[in-house]
């Protein structure tokens, strides 16, 4: 990586602002219910806190209007104490005398958690005067947080300005060396599966990803689209009518580019959008009234035998409606092939994520990714302005 990472620093003594991505699921009773961002941020928080570093956490937590109780930060702080098995000092706010007096009592080897920074609006707002008062407290900044690298925010981006050097923790390196391995110097074949339900929302990785991949499989709501315009008909299935011409453009480039792209070629479809709905298998076309929450026997073959070819995959969207259990064939199937390949395997998008995890591959898996905005940014090849903003090597 062209960046300096926290390997090129001296840490002991000095007050480090490492931005982590804590925007964990809480329950009712604001319990953490999946600690994986955490714990994946450990590497990098060890590693300064055994160099001897007096380590200050900031992060966001969920979109809250203003300060907000229920989006404390207070449960990650108190997870990581956990997992550390060290004190996690939680602080009431992320900025002002408070916060500058007790880092000021600070030891080496100790951690602070700064409250929710996005408590204030500034933090999205990127505004100057917050990035330099988030930056007083500190003398060099850490980035870790691969989930929001795709956002020009205070605390990602303003802080660089105001802290030198600023640099990448291992977590945010290796999201960066991953995908960037992927779109320059992938291992071929390379096969990426796209699925979810928008065409909309996947049209720019797709057409970068055209230029590098050997193979392109579609699934979810986004293949009836691309259906659609070949002429089959898709019933009540998940339709972007303003995307017709699109999903035709795409499937000339992938054409003219000697692309293989595949689609869905047989469906599992229901008469209602729910768990107990009557379900049928139809090849090529649905019918009207029905829709497609899944793919169907012949293409899971299809895609499974293809998936076995590659040397290199990336996974971003499920190929159905996973949470419904007669509808999670499809996205098992490719989650396991994955698990299953001896290629590198790289797995982004939270659906996916969730998806490798709920059956089970998740440790077979050889990257997955924690930012599900950012790998689709960085997929689609655009700058992530908080990697941008680190210091150069």
């Amino acid at each position: 990586m062209a960046k300096m990472t926290i390997r090129d620093v001296k840490l002991a003594g000095k007050r480090v602002l490492m931005r982590v991505d804590f925007n964990v699921p809480l329950d009712d009773k604001l319990n953490i219910t999946d600690d994986t961002r955490i714990r994946a941020a450990l590497p990098t928080i060890k590693y300064a806190v055994e160099g001897g570093a007096k380590l200050i956490l900031v992060s966001h937590l969920g979109r809250p209007k203003g300060k907000d109780a229920k989006l404390s930060l207070r449960p990650a702080a108190e997870r990581l104490a956990e997992l550390l098995g060290r004190p996690v000092k939680q602080l009431a706010d992320c900025i002002g005398p408070e916060v500058e007096a007790a880092v000021a009592q600070m030891k080496n080897g100790d951690v602070v958690m700064l409250e929710n920074v996005r408590f204030y609006p500034q933090e999205e707002k990127n505004a100057p005067d917050f990035a330099q008062k988030l930056a007083k407290v500190a003398d060099l900044y850490v980035n870790d947080a691969f989930g929001t690298a795709h956002r020009a925010h205070a605390s990602t981006e303003g802080v660089t300005k105001y802290l030198k050097p600023a640099v990448s923790g291992f977590l945010l390196e290796k999201e960066i060396e991953y995908f960037t391995r992927a779109l320059q110097k992938p291992d071929r074949p390379f096969i990426a599966v796209m699925g979810g339900a928008k065409v909309s929302d996947k049209i720019p990785v797709i057409e970068n990803l055209l230029d590098k991949v050997n193979c392109l499989i579609i699934g979810g709501g986004m293949a009836y689209t691309f259906l659609k315009v070949q002429g089959f008909t898709v019933g009540k299935s998940k339709l972007e009518p303003d995307m017709l011409d699109t999903a035709g453009r795409i499937l000339g480039l992938a054409n003219q580019k000697k692309v293989e792209l595949l689609l869905p070629e047989d469906h599992v479809i229901a008469d209602d959008f729910k768990e107990d709905a009557k379900t049928q298998v139809v090849k090529v076309n649905i019918p009207d009234g029905w829709i497609a929450l899944d793919i169907g026997p012949e293409t899971i073959k299809k895609y499974v035998d293809r998936l076995k070819t590659a040397r290199m995959i990336v996974w971003n969207g499920p190929m159905g409606v996973f949470e419904m259990k007669p509808f999670a064939k499809g996205t098992e199937a490719v989650a396991k092939a994955m698990a299953e390949s001896k290629a590198v395997t790289i797995v982004g998008g939270g659906d996916s994520v969730a998806a490798v995890q709920q059956f089970g591959v998740s440790d077979r898996i050889t990257h997955i990714s924690t930012g599900g905005g950012a790998s689709l940014e960085f997929l689609e090849g655009r700058v992530l302005p908080g990697v941008a903003a680190l210091t150069d090597k």
